[in-house]
């Protein structure tokens, strides 16, 4: 491939190619190289979106980078790194407002509202998800970051959200970034607090969902608690 991305002809070049076939008939190193648009000296930009994608290995490991990571990438710098950003966001965005008007019944439903937001994060989120009593999605409200356990998370600050925002029902999701949605024990006793302290307000506990990432001889990624029988 040639060093200049003038010497490719015109309709071979990436944004001619979309705007002529549409983005689906783009590699994930065409598309990048749209966002990247210059080179540098001995690469031109599909060449360095081709070096970038090997750097982090796959595109959702290059969603989880921060903008200050991205910049400091070869290449890049802060006005690409911010054009990245906010495109791997507005992929999120768009995610989740397809299934905001649609109840939440099944671990399935919450996994594919949530799961590509979470499995761009380098680190643990709690999140929870309040419901109306249609079992639609109210608001997420992320709790903290950390390892889910009891001397962090206590349930009075899942509930005060419910009660606050005249929830009639919530959803725990946390995830773990090694892409194992399997539970600790400390995930299973927190469970049981949350579940008993909403039981005393009235305030149905749906689930939580762990949410993992797919991979070879890992079986569906997420983990329910009301799937596993402790909700």
């Amino acid at each position: 491939m040639s060093h200049r991305i003038h010497d490719i002809p015109e309709q071979d070049r990436p944004r001619e190619r979309l705007l002529r076939l549409g983005p689906g008939a783009l590699s994930d190193a065409e598309l990048l190289a749209i966002f990247i648009n210059t080179g540098v000296k001995g690469e031109n930009d599909i060449q360095v979106a081709q070096r970038i994608l090997g750097e982090f290995r796959t595109l959702r490991e290059l969603s989880r980078q921060e903008p200050e990571s991205l910049k400091r990438t070869h290449a890049l710098g802060p006005a690409k790194a911010a054009l990245l950003a906010a495109a791997f966001e507005l992929g999120r965005r768009a995610e989740r407002e397809a299934h905001r008007d649609v109840p939440l019944q099944s671990p399935e439903q919450i996994y594919q509202l949530i799961a590509a937001e979470m499995q761009a994060l380098s680190y643990e989120s709690v999140r929870v998800l309040l419901l109306s009593t249609r079992y639609c999605l109210l608001r997420s409200d992320e709790i903290f970051r950390g390892s889910l356990n009891e001397s962090v998370c206590h349930p009075r600050e899942i509930l005060r959200k419910a009660i606050v925002h005249s929830a009639h029902a919530f959803v725990l999701v946390h995830n773990h970034p090694s892409g194992d949605p399997s539970p600790s024990d400390s995930d299973v006793r927190m469970t049981r607090r949350i579940r008993e302290a909403s039981e005393l307000l009235k305030i149905e506990f749906c689930d939580h969902l762990i949410i993992g990432a797919p991979g070879e001889n890992r079986g569906q990624p997420w983990y329910s608690f009301r799937e596993s029988g402790i909700l």
